[in-house]
C-alpha cells in the first residue's frame, strides 16, 4: 500500500510516498505529485521509516530511580511530575520553573497549538528556546521594520536573476528561514534562465561549490561587508526603493547614508579579507540585477566579530543590513526579490488590522536575575540557562529549580555545554518530552515519550510563513499509536493541567476542558479579527461548524476556514477547508508569492520602519569597535550536514557515515603549523573548554579557519549514541558571553581557538 505523508524533519517539508506493508515501512520516495516538492526528497526523508521503527525510540515514559532511568506507566510519570512541581512551586513560586523549547516544535502542528497553553499555565517568566542560538536576530530586525516576529520576506528563488547567499548553505540545510524543497533543482533553474548565485562564506560548502562566484570572507565579519555594500549603494546613488517607496520615510535613507559613511569597502577590506573593488562590484550587481535577493542565515546570526581578541556579536545589525540592502535596491515585495508568503492557516502577518499593528518591544520588559539581560520576544537568552540554575541569589536563594524541555537538547545546542550539563544535575526536577534518551534527557527525572512523526497529524503552520510558494498540505497519521504511547496533544495538555493546578492551587482541569478552552480562543480570535474571513461571526457558531472534530483537527479547520484562503464558514464555497485538504493528499497549490505591501505591515505607523532607533545605537557600537577589529589566529565555525538536523538523526544507521562525520576540517597549512596531520587526533581549545577532535586536512576551509559540525556529542552508554555516531560537542568551546545585546543570541561561530597535538 502507498501512503502520502509530509516529511517533518527539516524546513523543506517534502511530500513523501511511503510503501507500507502492515505496520512496516518498506520503502520511501519523493511524491512526484506533491504540489510543492514535486518528487524531491533528501536522505533524511528516505530514513523516516527507520526513525519510526528505531528500537532506541522511546515508547513508554521513563522515570528515575537513583542513578538510572526505568520504564514506567503514564500515571506514575505524571504523578512524579505533580509531586515535583508541587514542591518547587509551593516553596519558591512559578519562577523557580523554566521551560526550554527545541527546534522540532516548529515542525509540529501539535506544539504550535498547545505549547502556548503549557507555557501560560506554568506562569513563569523563564522561557528559553533554540531561537537564541539560531535565527532570533533575523526575527527581531525584521519585526522592528515590518511589525511581527514572522514578518520575514523570503527570496523569490524561482524568479530571481541574482541570488546572494551570505553565511548560509541552503543546498544542505534545505533552506532555513526559507522553506524551499529541491534547492539544487532551483539553483539549476536559476542558471538555466541566465541568473547567477554568489556565495559569501569562509567554507567551500556544497552551496559554494554550486555558485557562480564564491567569496571567502573572514568569519564574523559579515556585518562589515554588509555595511560596506549598503555604503556603496548610498554613496553611488544606486538607491531605487521600488514598491517600498511609498512606505519609507525619505529622511531614514539619508540618515542611514550618514551613519554608514565610515564603512567604505576600503575601510573593511582588511578585516573581511575582501578587496574593495570586489565589494563595490557586488553592490553594483545587486543594484543592477533587478531582481536580486540577498539572503543570510546562521553565519550572520550566530557569529562573533573579533574585537580586541574577544568575539562580539552584531547579529541583529547584520540581519537588519541584509533587509536594508533588499529595500534600497527595490527588491522588497518584488517578483524575484524578497517577498512575504501568505500562510493559509494565518499567522502574525495576517492577524489584526491590515497594514497596521502594535509592532514589537525590543528589548523586552523582563530581565534575567544573574546578569540583568533583557528578554526578547517573550523569552530569555538560552546561553544564560546554566547560570540561572546554578547561581542562587545571595539574599533570597532564588534560582531555577525545575526545568521542562520539549523536543530540546540544550546540552548539545547551547554554549558552555559542560557548565549546563553540571547545572542540570542540581535541579530538583527535570522533565523532558522527547523521543529519545539524549545528552539532555539522560539527566531527567521523567521523560515523556514523543510520538513517531508517522503517528502524528501534520500541517506546516509555521513554515507556511516562510515558504517560497504558497501551498497547503495536510497528512493524517500513517500508523496508529502503539499500545503504550499517547498523543502529544494529550501529553502537553496534561502537563498544562498539572501546572495550572499547582500555580493556582486549584483542581486540575482535564485535557478535554483545556482543549475546549484552546479551541474557543482560536474561534474567538477568528471572530474578532478584522482581517479574518470569519470576522463578526459568533465563536459558538464557528465551533459548531467544525464539529464533531476535536483536538488538532478542530483547531486546524478553524484556522484554515478563517484564514486568507478560507471558505469563511460557508461564505466562499471554493475556499479552503480541512476537508478539502483531506480530499487532496498531494496538496493545494495556492500560487507563486505575490506582492503584499502595504497590508502585510503591522507597525504602529503603518510604514516600513527602515531605521529603528535600536539600529542607530548598533551602528555606533560597530563604529566604535572598527579600529579594534583583529584576527586572533584560528577561528572556529560550525557546519551543516545533509543527513542530520541539529543533534537529531545522526544515530540512525542509514544516515550515519559518509559525509556525516564529526571531523575538524583544517587547512593543510594550519595543520602543518600545529604539528598535526590528516586523521590525527588533536586538542581543540578555547577560553571556555577543551575537546578532542579528529583532523581532516582540506582546502575546503580557508587558512585561519577550522570547521566542526554542530549537534554531536561524545558517546555515553545510557543515551542514543554509540561509538559510531558520537563525536565532539562543539558547544563545549562556545562562550556564554559576547552575545548580541538586542537578542541575547549566542556566539557559536568565529570563536578563537588553539589547535594542539595530543
Amino acid at each position: 500500500m502507498t501512503i502520502r505523508h509530509i516529511c517533518p524533519l527539516c524546513e523543506a517539508t517534502c511530500g513523501l510516498q511511503l510503501t507500507v506493508d502492515g505496520d512496516q515501512v518498506i520503502g520511501v520516495r519523493g511524491d512526484a505529485d506533491d504540489v510543492f516538492s514535486r518528487g524531491f526528497v533528501c536522505p533524511k526523508g528516505v530514513a523516516i521509516g527507520d526513525l519510526h521503527h528505531d528500537p532506541a525510540r522511546l515508547r513508554t515514559p521513563m522515570v528515575r530511580d537513583g542513578d538510572a532511568l526505568r520504564p514506567a506507566s503514564w500515571d506514575e510519570a505524571f504523578d512524579r511530575i505533580r509531586t515535583g512541581l508541587r514542591q518547587v512551586i509551593g516553596e519558591s513560586g512559578p519562577n523557580a520553573v523554566a521551560a526550554y523549547l527545541g527546534n522540532p516544535n516548529a515542525h509540529n502542528v501539535t506544539s504550535t497549538f498547545y505549547l502556548p497553553a503549557l507555557v501560560r499555565a506554568l506562569g513563569t517568566r523563564y522561557r528559553f528556546s533554540a531561537s537564541t542560538v539560531d535565527q532570533m536576530p533575523q526575527q527581531v530586525a525584521l519585526a522592528l521594520m515590518y511589525g511581527t516576529e514572522l514578518s520575514v520576506p523570503v527570496p523569490d528563488i524561482d524568479r530571481t536573476d541574482l541570488f546572494v547567499v551570505i553565511g548560509a548553505n541552503p543546498l544542505v540545510s534545505n533552506g532555513s528561514m526559507m522553506t524551499v524543497p529541491d534547492m539544487p533543482g532551483r539553483v539549476r533553474a536559476l542558471k538555466a534562465r541566465g541568473g547567477r548565485m554568489v556565495v559569501v562564506d569562509p567554507i567551500r560548502t556544497r552551496t559554494a561549490d554550486a555558485a557562480d562566484e564564491h567569496l571567502r570572507i573572514r568569519p564574523g565579519t559579515d556585518v562589515l561587508l554588509l555595511a560596506a555594500i549598503a555604503h556603496v549603494l548610498l554613496a553611488e546613488d544606486l538607491v531605487d526603493l521600488g514598491a517600498a517607496a511609498q512606505r519609507v520615510d525619505d529622511s531614514a535613507v539619508e540618515r542611514i547614508r550618514e551613519l554608514l559613511a565610515a564603512f567604505s569597502p576600503a575601510a573593511v577590506a582588511m578585516p573581511t579579507g575582501l578587496a574593495a573593488p570586489t565589494v563595490e562590484r557586488l553592490a553594483r550587481e545587486i543594484a543592477g540585477a533587478r531582481p536580486a535577493a540577498v539572503y543570510g542565515r546562521v553565519g550572520t546570526t550566530t557569529s562573533g566579530l573579533s574585537v580586541d581578541g574577544n568575539p562580539t556579536s552584531f547579529a541583529t545589525l547584520a540581519s537588519w543590513l541584509i533587509a536594508v540592502i533588499n529595500v534600497l535596491t527595490g527588491n522588497l515585495d518584488r517578483e524575484g526579490g524578497v517577498m512575504f508568503p501568505l500562510p493559509p492557516a494565518g499567522g502574525p502577518t495576517t492577524f489584526g488590522e491590515s497594514g497596521r499593528g502594535r509592532g514589537v518591544r525590543v528589548p523586552g520588559s523582563q530581565r534575567t536575575r544573574v546578569r540583568g539581560l533583557p528578554s526578547v520576544l517573550g523569552e530569555f537568552p538560552a546561553a544564560v540557562l546554566a547560570e540561572e540554575i546554578d547561581t542562587p541569589d545571595s539574599e533570597t536563594g532564588e534560582h531555577i529549580r525545575a526545568l521542562i524541555t520539549v523536543a530540546g537538547n540544550p546540552v548539545v545546542s547551547i554554549p558552555d555545554a559542560d557548565r549546563l550539563e553540571k547545572a542540570l544535575g542540581t535541579l530538583d526536577l527535570l522533565v523532558c518530552v522527547d523521543a529519545y534518551v539524549t545528552e539532555t534527557s539522560r539527566h531527567a527525572d521523567v521523560i515523556l515519550p514523543a510520538a513517531s512523526p508517522l503517528a502524528r497529524k501534520h500541517y506546516d503552520v509555521v513554515f507556511a510563513s516562510l515558504s517560497v510558494r504558497n501551498a497547503a498540505r495536510y497528512s493524517p497519521p500513517v500508523f496508529a499509536l502503539g499500545p503504550d504511547e499517547r498523543d502529544e496533544g494529550e501529553v502537553l495538555l496534561t502537563l498544562a493541567g498539572i501546572a495550572a493546578s499547582m500555580v493556582n492551587n486549584a483542581p486540575e482541569p482535564t485535557t478535554d476542558q483545556l482543549d475546549d478552552l484552546v479551541a474557543y480562543e482560536v474561534a474567538r480570535r477568528a471572530s474578532s479579527d478584522t482581517a479574518s474571513r470569519a470576522h463578526g461571526k459568533d465563536p459558538a457558531e464557528l465551533l459548531a461548524a467544525v464539529a464533531p472534530r476535536r483536538g488538532i483537527e478542530r483547531l486546524l479547520d478553524l484556522s484554515l476556514r478563517s484564514g486568507p484562503y478560507g471558505d469563511g464558514f460557508g461564505d466562499d464555497p471554493e475556499g479552503l477547508t480541512l476537508a478539502r485538504l483531506e480530499e487532496q493528499p498531494a496538496g493545494v497549490d495556492l500560487g507563486a508569492l505575490r506582492p503584499r505591501l502595504p497590508e502585510v505591515l503591522r507597525t504602529p505607523s503603518g510604514r516600513i520602519e527602515l531605521l529603528p532607533e535600536q539600529m542607530v545605537l548598533e551602528i555606533d557600537r560597530l563604529l566604535q569597535a572598527l579600529p579594534a577589529v583583529d584576527a586572533p589566529g584560528l577561528l572556529l565555525v560550525g557546519r551543516r550536514q545533509l543527513r542530520t538536523n541539529n543533534s537529531w538523526l545522526r544515530t540512525l544507521p542509514r544516515l550515519a557515515g559518509g559525509s556525516s562525520r564529526a571531523t575538524l576540517q583544517v587547512h593543510p597549512d594550519d595543520a602543518r603549523a600545529a604539528g598535526v596531520g590528516d586523521g590525527d587526533r588533536a586538542h581543540l581549545r578555547s577560553g571556555t573548554g577543551d575537546i578532542q577532535v579528529v583532523i581532516e586536512a582540506t582546502d575546503t576551509v580557508m587558512p585561519g579557519v577550522v570547521c566542526l559540525p554542530h549537534g554531536w556529542a561524545p558517546d555515553s552508554p545510557d543515551t542514543w549514541d554509540d561509538e559510531a555516531t558520537s563525536g565532539p560537542n562543539i558547544n563545549v568551546l562556545t562562550p556564554g558571553h559576547g552575545m548580541d545585546p538586542l537578542t541575547g543570541t549566542a556566539v557559536l561561530n568565529a570563536v578563537p581557538v588553539q589547535l594542539l597535538p595530543t
